[in-house]
C-alpha cells in the first residue's frame, strides 16, 4: 500500500462499511485459459487496490467473503492453492498494511486452518490490533448460518436463559462482534445470490450486483457501486423520507 490510489468521489457521506463477495476468479481464469488459481491469484491483486481506494475513500470497514464453509467441497487441490494464495498474502501484505494504519481481523472458525497458517494469521491480527484507519475484516472459513448456530452454542455454554435471549445479546456472540453491520453488500460476476454472507448481519444492509468479474472490479467499478449506493433511500422499516 505504499502507493496510494488518488481516489476521487463525489459521495458525500461514503458507507461506514461495505462487505464484497469476490466472485468470478474461476470464470476469469477460464475466459483466458489459465487454470482456476490463476484467477485466484489475480483477484488477490485486485484485492490490494480495492484495499487501498476503500482506505483513500475513508470507508472505515471492508469485510470479503474469501472461504465459505462449503468452500471445502472444492477439489483438493484448489483448496490447498487457496491456502497457499493465503499465506502469501499475509507474507508480501503484512508489513505494507499495518504501515498503512490496516487493522486486519478474522471472521469466521479458524480451527480448521492448519496449525502455520492459523499462526500466521493470529500473528497478523495482533500486528495490527491497534491501527484504526481501516479494519479489514476477512471472512475465511465462514458461513452465515453456521455463525448463528456457533453463537446459539455460546449463549448456552454461558447459562443464559430463554427469556435473557434478544438480538443484541446474539449480536454480541457472532464473529463480528462489535463491528457495525455492512451498510452496503458487493457482488460481482452476476450472480445474484446472498451465498451465506452475513445472513443475520445483513438484515437492512443494501446490495449491489454488478456483471463485472472480481479480478476487473477496479476503482472505477468501485465508484459505480458507490454512486448507485448514494441513490438509495435506506428506510430500515420505515418510511421513506419521502414519506411514502
Amino acid at each position: 500500500m505504499s502507493q496510494p490510489i488518488p481516489a476521487k468521489s463525489t459521495i458525500e457521506q461514503p458507507p461506514t462499511h461495505i462487505a464484497m463477495i469476490m466472485d468470478g476468479n474461476g470464470r476469469w481464469a477460464t475466459q483466458r485459459g489459465l487454470p482456476r488459481l490463476a484467477g485466484h491469484r489475480a483477484g488477490t491483486e485486485n484485492l490490494r487496490r480495492v484495499i487501498k481506494a476503500c482506505a483513500n475513500l475513508g470507508i472505515q470497514y471492508l469485510t470479503v467473503y474469501a472461504f465459505s464453509t462449503e468452500n471445502w467441497g472444492r477439489p483438493s487441490e484448489e483448496v490447498e492453492g487457496l491456502m497457499h494464495i493465503l499465506s502469501e498474502f499475509i507474507d508480501s501484505e503484512l508489513e505494507d498494511l499495518h504501515r498503512s494504519g490496516v487493522q486486519i481481523r478474522h471472521i469466521g472458525r479458524i480451527d480448521r486452518m492448519e496449525k502455520e497458517l492459523r499462526e500466521k494469521f493470529e500473528r497478523a491480527v495482533e500486528t495490527t490490533r491497534e491501527n484504526k484507519r481501516l479494519t479489514l475484516c476477512v471472512a475465511w472459513n465462514y458461513g452465515g448460518r453456521d455463525e448463528i448456530v456457533y453463537a446459539v452454542q455460546r449463549l448456552i455454554e454461558e447459562g443464559h436463559r430463554a427469556e435473557e435471549i434478544d438480538g443484541d445479546l446474539i449480536a454480541q456472540h457472532l464473529f463480528t462482534a462489535g463491528i457495525p453491520d455492512p451498510d452496503l453488500i458487493i457482488r460481482t460476476s452476476g450472480e445474484m445470490r446472498t451465498s451465506n454472507f452475513l445472513t443475520w448481519q445483513s438484515a437492512y444492509s443494501e446490495w449491489y450486483f454488478t456483471p463485472v468479474l472480481w479480478p476487473d472490479f477496479d476503482e472505477q467499478e468501485l465508484q459505480k457501486a458507490l454512486e448507485d449506493y448514494s441513490q438509495r433511500d435506506r428506510r430500515f422499516g420505515r418510511l421513506s423520507t419521502s414519506g411514502c
